[in-house]
């Protein structure tokens, strides 16, 4: 049998400050909410908006990351697998079925978030990408005259 692919691209906003907890093994799980929107034309030709909420789960190290810089409303680009989980529910004894998105690589975008938790457009120069720190070097065009000012962002 060929081997199939599981991926998924997912830009949004995040719907709920992330629920931190541990495993009974002591790695730090992550899980949130992301919403992400689509505009569609109805029989009648107006625009209509439709939000998708998708679940969102990180382990390790990435769910540092979430825990550390992500609240509501915090943008992000999610690259990750889809995965549903089944369990019986103890009260009714039903079969309960929850389809997630396993984080695979997270960047957090829209800038360093202020004090009232919204996003300000400026950056600290690190890049937290893919769950590891990415330094920018600002340094590699230092002999050609340009400086931070000289960037527009």
């Amino acid at each position: 049998m060929a081997k199939g692919v599981n991926k998924a691209f997912l830009l949004g906003h995040v719907g709920k400050d992330p629920e931190i907890r541990s495993t009974t093994g002591g790695t730090l799980v992550a899980a949130s909410s992301l919403a992400t929107a689509d505009r569609q034309k109805d029989q009648q030709g107006n625009w209509q908006d439709k939000t998708e909420w998708h679940n969102i789960i990180a382990f390790g190290r990435t769910a540092e990351i979430v825990r550390d810089y992500v609240k509501k409303g915090t943008q992000l680009l999610i690259e990750g697998k889809i995965q549903t989980r089944s369990w019986d529910d103890r009260e009714s004894g039903q079969r309960k079925y929850r389809t997630e998105i396993i984080v695979a690589e997270l960047t957090l975008l829209g800038g360093r978030p202020d004090e009232s938790g919204r996003s300000s457009g400026h950056s600290d120069g690190h890049s937290r990408a893919y769950g590891q720190p990415r330094t920018v070097v600002h340094d590699e065009y230092a002999d050609q005259g340009i400086t931070d000012e000289d960037i527009p962002f």
